[in-house]
């Protein structure tokens, strides 16, 4: 490793674009601490303290929502847009065929990306404002509309600005610049956890502190083998003759990773599990009763441990499911296998192909699905044994930390070999 790092500093160009990334995530970092005037930080803070759905929420946005900075909403509207869109491109042929057209029509559907983050994102600061107005702790105090108006423009370009640093990142190709985001505001919340936990140390607690210590590094690696796990399907191309020359004869195999849909349906199964309950906190306090007590019913049903985290859990391994058949297309991948003269030792090419494809992957990807849905819960387990939340291990958090990491490193490798290759 040390090797390593000695050759990426050596290399002028890898050194100075590493460079530009960290001064773009320190950039990141002091927009997080800028708060929105007219908010008791203080009282917002004991709030996401105290609720759990909060917290979700805050980990996305790297700690920023519970300063109410003008980054506060993180790069959360422009994941929601990408989805969406990902989702339209199954719905929508203009869009699927736009998709096929190459980097021209990527680009395309990455500007209209952009565009629906802006309202998404003023959305999404107008609800937030409103839900914490009504939370009942004088967190905002009364808003003029204009002062409204200028908070939710604020807010929103705030997101933009950050969705416009998370491009320039990707341009240097040292990670994914979204990511590099999501992960510098959870590392930089390390601290903070440490320093709380040192503070309510006590002798008796250090056997509860080193299995803390023991299962975060056995989280740490069941996930880098989930995240590298894969499946190895072999493929053989027939023999070819064009002209006087001969192609194919080539055995190689098609990798199906065992989690393909990455830390995508954790993100979804929290949208929807913060859904009911922020609608439900809107009318707890409605002058009709029926509505009320419907409400209070919502509110105090997703506060239950055991409910929470089953419906997290079933929701984690439905999406890992439905995101896996968003991404993955066993029948296009048999077609083009099929075109180019492949085909899998046994299997007759078409339908045939797609069909055991589409049979591993169910396969693989339930383990993928199972792990994924007892990361998410993992806090709540933990919480629920230690019957404390000082060093609570964020099985998410955990999750997109090490994902960012293999793929940052994964990255830098593939440009040094490139110059090693110039080298020879």
């Amino acid at each position: 490793m040390i090797e390593k790092l000695k050759q990426i500093w050596k290399v002028k160009e890898i050194r100075g674009k590493i460079l530009f990334v960290l001064v773009m995530l320190i950039i990141f970092r002091i927009i997080s601490h800028i708060p929105v005037p007219g908010v008791d930080v203080e009282s917002l803070k004991n709030l996401f303290s105290t609720n759990q759905f909060l917290g979700l929420l805050s980990i996305f946005s790297g700690g920023a929502m519970e300063n109410f900075s003008v980054a506060m909403l993180g790069v959360a509207p422009y994941i929601t847009a990408s989805i969406i869109f990902q989702l339209l491109t199954m719905i929508i042929p203009k869009l699927e065929e736009m998709q096929k057209e190459g980097e021209e029509g990527r680009a395309k559907i990455n500007q209209y990306t952009r565009m629906l983050a802006v309202p998404l994102a003023a959305l999404q600061a107008y609800s937030m404002i409103t839900f914490l107005r009504q939370s009942g702790q004088g967190i905002i105090s009364e808003m003029s509309i204009f002062n409204l108006v200028t908070t939710v423009v604020t807010i929103t370009a705030g997101t933009m600005f950050l969705m416009w640093i998370g491009e320039l990142i990707s341009e240097k190709h040292i990670g994914n610049g979204i990511s590099l985001i999501i992960f510098a505001g959870i590392v930089a919340r390390i601290p903070t956890m440490i320093q709380q936990a040192l503070v309510n140390f006590s002798p008796s607690q250090i056997g509860l502190f080193i299995a803390f210590i023991v299962i975060a590094f056995v989280t740490i690696a069941a996930v880098v083998i989930i995240t590298e796990g894969q499946r190895n399907i072999p493929v053989s191309y027939a023999k070819r003759i064009r002209g006087m020359r001969m192609y194919g004869g080539v055995d190689t195999h098609l990798p199906l990773r065992v989690n393909q849909a990455g830390v995508i349906p954790i993100i979804f199964a929290v949208s929807i599990i913060l859904f009911p309950p922020m609608i439900a906190q809107f009318f707890v306090n409605s002058p009709v009763p029926w509505l009320a007590q419907l409400s209070n019913l919502v509110v105090s049903v997703f506060r239950n441990q055991l409910f929470y985290a089953v419906f997290y859990f079933t929701l984690v391994v439905v999406f890992t499911y439905f995101y896996t058949a968003v991404i993955f297309h066993p029948t296009q991948i048999a077609e083009n296998l099929q075109k180019q003269g492949g085909f899998v030792p046994g299997i007759r090419p078409g339908r045939p192909t797609s069909d055991y494809l589409g049979y591993i992957s169910n396969r693989i990807i339930l383990g993928g699905a199972l792990f994924l849905g007892l990361i998410a819960i993992l806090p709540n387990v933990m919480q629920s044994f230690t019957k404390t939340q000082a060093l609570v291990i964020g099985g998410t958090s955990l999750l997109i930390v090490v994902s960012v990491v293999i793929e940052t490193v994964k990255q830098i490798e593939s440009q040094l070999v490139m110059r090693d290759y110039e080298g020879f």
